[in-house]
């Protein structure tokens, strides 16, 4: 049996853009075509599919998926194992950083004495307390929240103009990298993230590499963050979280 190229992007939750672009590169070419000349997909290359997409999801580029999947001694079997020890090793790793999460809440808004209508000129259509209830019954005795709830109390409108402004060129930034072809972990996307984990530590609580982690799992499994970033741009909540992995696997 064979399936046409829109099938599989539905079988795989992929778009039939990202299916061509596979095609093109030589990275999972169509095992058949049909008359009229369509792509048509068999099981083996569902079985490739599968196997690319399990590296992608643990961060593999696709220059490097390429040429783990060619090396003529491959075994699938042995991709497989493979793979299940990588994802062993993430969720440890995750497991690992549930007690950092708790002390992980960007709630860089949180804590401020502002009317409401320096809250609007200062954060536009977003309210500062909007989720300020929330955070505090959920991380208030972290010593994240108390350092970040610390440094609110002193700023001033200025300063609150000064960090919205900063975060929103950073997001700009970030989506003008990801808009021009850039991979997530690549050289000028570490570094951005680089920056962001910076500007956090600058402004609202230190921030190591494992606490931006989580916060990046957080921007992707958070729908509130998800969309705030992606009303950037279009996926740019997991680029961000994967520029994030990728420059604290770098860091290390």
């Amino acid at each position: 049996m064979s399936y046409s190229v829109g099938q599989v992007a539905t079988f795989a939750g992929v778009t039939v853009r990202t299916l061509h672009h596979y095609d093109e590169i030589g990275l999972l070419s169509p095992s058949g075509r049909s008359h009229a000349g369509h792509r048509r997909y068999d099981d083996a290359d569902l079985d490739r599919l599968q196997r690319i997409l399990f590296y992608r999801e643990l961060g593999f580029p696709l220059d490097e998926v390429a040429v783990l999947l060619n090396d003529p001694d491959s075994d699938p079997r042995e991709h497989l194992r493979r793979q299940h020890a990588l994802l062993s090793d993430r969720i440890a790793r995750l497991q690992r950083m549930a007690e950092a999460v708790e002390n992980a809440m960007e709630a860089h808004r949180m804590g401020i004495n502002l009317t409401p209508e320096e809250k609007f000129e200062v954060f536009g259509d977003h309210d500062p307390d909007q989720y300020a209830e929330e955070a505090e019954q959920r991380w208030g005795g972290t010593d994240a929240y108390k350092e970040s709830a610390r440094r609110a109390a002193t700023y001033t409108k200025d300063d609150w103009k000064r960090i919205q402004a900063e975060m929103e060129d950073l997001n700009r930034r970030l989506g003008d990298l990801m808009a021009s072809g850039a991979a997530a972990d690549s050289a000028e996307a570490m570094d951005l993230a680089e920056e962001h984990r910076g500007w956090l530590s600058r402004n609202h609580y230190d921030c190591p590499y494992e606490m931006h982690v989580c916060l990046g799992e957080m921007y992707v499994a958070d729908e509130r963050f998800k969309a705030f970033y992606d009303a950037v741009r279009p996926g740019l909540a997991v680029f961000v979280r994967d520029a994030i992995l990728a420059n604290a696997v770098r860091g290390v």
